[in-house]
């Protein structure tokens, strides 16, 4: 199993809060009731499963979308 998390976008430096989502979960089932994670949080719940934590890489500014 996989857990594919990436860091949010819109948490201001020195800020507490979460700072991570989770994207995707591939190879099994489980059932995610929060909306953002911190990173040990993610840890214990890939621990648990038995999963591996993906953490995917910020888009560069020239590929996302433009309004």
């Amino acid at each position: 199993m996989k857990i594919y998390a990436r860091e949010r976008q819109k948490v201001g430096e020195g800020v507490e809060s979460p700072k991570y989502r989770i994207v995707a979960v591939t190879g099994g089932q489980i059932q995610i009731e929060a909306t953002h994670f911190r990173k040990f949080e993610l840890e214990q719940i890939a621990k648990d499963v038995k999963a591996d934590i993906v953490f995917m890489k910020p888009v560069d500014d020239e590929h996302k979308k433009k309004k």
